[in-house]
């Protein structure tokens, strides 16, 4: 009989987790609590009770060729970076091409997930559903946990003295939708992620006034990178990681300190974060520097108390007047379904052995997915660990109740648990290359090297665009070269509107060269 897997939840995890579990010949039931497929990217007007909310004008911060699942590349006329409707349109397109909806149990929650009696030697689990008020039990051989964690907002406001006595009006970013609320009002921004900015931003086309605090400050990058190019191709390429992971961590500090300071200083913009944020992600956004230079946007230090209909920041003498307040303090994770034991977050920290499988289980047959924060696209990376994951369940390799496993829960337990708010300073490239391995389907650029220079020299110089992971092993694609050999064509065709376009990748000579030498040396090393 073949394997009985519960995916629970319906987003951009549990659709990529349900596709590996056809790919590998499991059965999969995926459970979701609404009416439809697209999690985060579905955009309802009202906020729906443990289901995320988003607004309408948020756009993804990694660009469509980043993005895309490996096997499956977004439409070439679609923008380089996606408005949420288009994402949802792609995931659309993506359950109907793999045939995933007849798997998709809709309107169906997930209660419990409990491990059978005899979980020892069978692995197996107790899933209880609700659907219609009557509730249902399952025996599965298999959970894959793709529920999120942009449900439950973190507001906690006893960091905030005086706020009981605050007279205007607050509320946690979940619940924003519109600017028109902000129309004439003073603004204060409480926290600097990316839907604090984005809020902030909008908020200054209508407020009287708008302020940012914040108490780490943060690097600001631009979706348009060095010479208008997608920052994340830019960036996340095999030359770039190689450099950035081998150098010592003073230098590596200065680096990117330098290249974060390219655009604007930070310092002067009051933005600089201190040393100890390297490991926090960057802000995305396109508007923050000249929304602060045009006096729009207004950026001080953190929150020390509120008064009647006004705040006093740290080390701040004056009093700030404000109406109104949006808190961008993020988000709690939690797994209401599972017991205690099988997940235990603990201050915002999960043991989970590559962010993925609870460390403690006797049997690796439950993981979570998409609980990482990297810098670099999330859903080749989810669509990874789904791969992974499902290669596990179905024991074909990394028998995880190995001692190596065990060691390496013991060493890394410190370095992998997960962290919400310090956001880990997951190298993209690393972890996709680690699991990658554990699969057998990491390109190899020096065996490429002989037999297809020209693709070798695409993907280490290049972006490291996720069908580099379906040139071989498991899942191998028959389209994937000719994906990475057109790739840029697919970024250049929905902006040269005005002119043909002409076949054109970014010309890398100096750093072509450089590199090529540092490929030799790693080569020489061992690399």
């Amino acid at each position: 009989a073949r394997m009985r897997v519960a995916v629970v939840g319906a987003g951009v995890s549990g659709l990529t987790s349900t596709k590996c579990c056809l790919d590998e010949g499991l059965d999969p039931t995926c459970f979701e609590q609404s009416q439809d497929i697209g999690g985060l990217w579905r955009y309802t007007e009202h906020i729906e009770a443990s289901r995320p909310s988003l607004y309408p004008s948020v756009i993804s911060n990694t660009s469509k060729e980043m993005s895309a699942f490996s096997d499956f590349p977004y439409p070439e006329d679609f923008p380089v970076f996606l408005p949420n409707a288009l994402l949802l349109d792609y995931l659309r397109r993506y359950t109907e091409r793999f045939g995933l909806r007849e798997h998709i149990k809709f309107g169906t929650t997930v209660v419990s997930v409990r491990k059978r009696p005899d979980f020892a030697t069978t692995g197996q689990w107790d899933v209880v559903t609700e659907a219609d008020g009557k509730q249902t039990s399952h025996v599965f051989d298999a959970v894959m946990v793709c529920s999120g964690n942009f449900s439950e907002p973190s507001l906690p406001l006893q960091s905030f003295p005086g706020i009981e006595r605050f007279q205007g009006q607050y509320f946690h970013s979940r619940q924003y939708k519109h600017p028109d609320v902000f129309q004439g009002k003073r603004v204060l921004v409480v926290g600097m992620g990316n839907s604090g900015v984005d809020i902030a931003v909008e908020a200054s086309r209508v407020a009287a006034k708008v302020t940012i605090c914040t108490s780490r400050g943060s690097w600001v990058m631009s979706r348009v990178f060095e010479h208008g190019y997608p920052w994340d191709m830019v960036y996340n390429t095999r030359l770039m990681s190689l450099i950035r992971n081998n150098l010592p961590g003073p230098l590596s500090w200065e680096l990117i300190n330098r290249r974060m300071n390219q655009r604007f200083n930070h310092e002067n913009y009051g933005l600089q974060p201190e040393k100890s944020c390297l490991v926090r992600e960057p802000i995305l956004n396109d508007d923050l520097p000249s929304y602060i230079l045009t006096g729009r946007i207004t950026i001080k230090p953190g929150v020390k108390e509120f008064k009647n209909n006004s705040v006093v920041f740290h080390n701040y003498p004056e009093e700030e007047p404000i109406d109104i307040v949006v808190f961008c303090t993020g988000y709690d994770v939690s797994f209401p379904f599972l017991e205690e034991s099988v997940v235990k977050v603990e201050n915002k920290h999960a043991s989970l052995y590559k962010y993925v499988f609870p460390t403690h289980l006797q049997r690796p047959t439950l993981a979570v997915l998409g609980l990482i924060k990297p810098l670099g696209a999330i859903m080749p990376m989810i669509e990874m660990q789904a791969r992974w994951v499902t290669r596990i369940f179905k024991g074909r390799r990394a028998n995880m109740s190995s001692p190596m496993y065990q060691n390496t829960v013991q060493t890394r337990c410190i370095l992998f648990g997960l962290s919400f708010d310090e956001v880990l300073k997951t190298e993209w490239l690393l972890y996709m290359d680690t699991l990658a391995s554990f699969i057998g389907a990491k390109p190899s650029v020096l065996g490429l090297l002989c037999r297809d220079p020209r693709l070798a020299l695409t993907i280490f110089f290049g972006p490291c665009t996720p069908y580099q992971y379906r040139l071989r092993g498991p899942g191998h694609w028959e389209g994937a070269r000719q994906a990475i050999l057109t790739q840029w064509d697919r970024i250049l065709k929905p902006t040269r509107t005005r002119v043909p376009a002409s076949k054109s990748s970014p010309c890398l000579s100096l750093l072509t060269v450089v590199g090529f030498l540092l490929l030799l040396a790693a080569v020489v090393c061992g690399f």
